[in-house]
């Protein structure tokens, strides 16, 4: 971007904050772009990774961060040939750097605001194979009314875990996951939706006979579950924690049809959200006595980052596309 800042001594390194340090002008001219690298590199840890996600050669991230460093007259990041950490000044820096950012996009949105013309990236994570809002549905509504928004989609590969870590992180500017009781303190959460889970069996498994079981009774059975990470799994795993009872899960596998076709052939048995066992036929659903599991799933964004008119203009919409299950 062609916008750049300026930093004073004090707000230059770690130490410098006290010190002042005679190695630095009283103002250095930071790019963002040098600011963008530098949290890409901080965030994956990678020069190479880093280069792959923002889209540019490796040569070009290492130059921007080599000058960001004379710039600001210290080292940034420890790197070996195993490893890239960041330093104690490196560590001071990311925070304020990603306030920067965010401030340079709040400045692009009100501008763009005031002409009527509504652009910007928006990182959306969701899971795959839930059905809590119809988002194909809601991102075509927002092109069709925003048609200079930039929309990236991530569908999370390991559940809702990496999805609120990569909300935490900045990488995804809103999420559709399910999160735990206490969720983490730097998310904003609206709940979508709440749906029961059912033990499911197959129509020929010994249990299908019984109307009601105990989780006691499931101890030797294998389960079919989503693989960790995710937030049914979470539910899943806690009840049988809660009642004492170790459970074998012996198949994992991030897709809630996937899981009831492996319990219809016989695979393993289930808790599965209900809208799912209506549309897979040959299973039955069993009562389990004493035990109530429901899934809740949320809409997640960043307490601490102001949102982008680009994110409010989602935000706006997903009301209009939440599933009746």
């Amino acid at each position: 971007m062609a916008l750049s800042i300026l930093l004073t001594s004090r707000d230059q390194c770690q130490r410098m904050f006290l010190l002042g340090s005679s190695n630095v002008s009283d103002t250095s001219r930071v790019e963002l772009r040098q600011l963008e690298h530098f949290i890409a590199v901080a965030e994956e840890l990678s020069f190479t990774r880093a280069a792959r996600r923002l889209h540019v050669v490796q040569s070009g991230v290492s130059a921007a961060i080599r000058s960001l460093e004379r710039e600001l007259g210290c080292v940034l990041f420890e790197r070996t040939s195993q490893q890239v950490r960041l330093t104690g000044a490196g560590a001071a820096l990311l925070p304020e750097a990603r306030a920067t950012l965010h401030a340079a996009q709040a400045a692009q949105d009100a501008v763009r605001a005031a002409q009527d013309t509504l652009r910007g990236t928006v990182n959306v994570g969701a899971m795959a194979s839930v059905e809590v809002v119809d988002l194909p549905a809601l991102l075509g509504q927002l092109h069709a009314r925003h048609p200079a928004i930039d929309v990236r989609l991530r569908l999370a590969t390991t559940g809702s875990a990496g999805l609120a870590h990569a909300l935490l992180s900045g990488d995804l500017d809103v999420a559709f996951l399910s999160l735990p009781e206490h969720k983490p303190a730097a998310i904003d959460a609206r709940e979508l939706a709440t749906v029961p889970l059912v033990l499911v069996v197959s129509a020929a498994h010994p249990l299908a006979q019984r109307g009601e079981v105990a989780l006691a009774d499931l101890a030797g059975e294998p389960f079919v579950d989503f693989p960790p990470g995710y937030g049914n799994r979470e539910v899943v795993d806690r009840a049988f924690a809660v009642a004492g009872v170790v459970r074998r899960v012996a198949l994992e596998v991030p897709d809630i049809d996937m899981g009831a076709a492996l319990v219809r052939h016989g695979l393993g048995i289930a808790f599965l959200p209900a809208f799912a066992v209506a549309r897979t036929p040959g299973l039955q659903v069993l009562d389990v006595h004493g035990t109530m599991l429901r899934w809740s799933m949320h809409l997640g964004t960043s307490s601490t980052r102001r949102p982008s008119s680009a994110l409010r203009a989602l935000l706006d919409l997903v009301e209009l596309h939440i599933i009746a299950l």
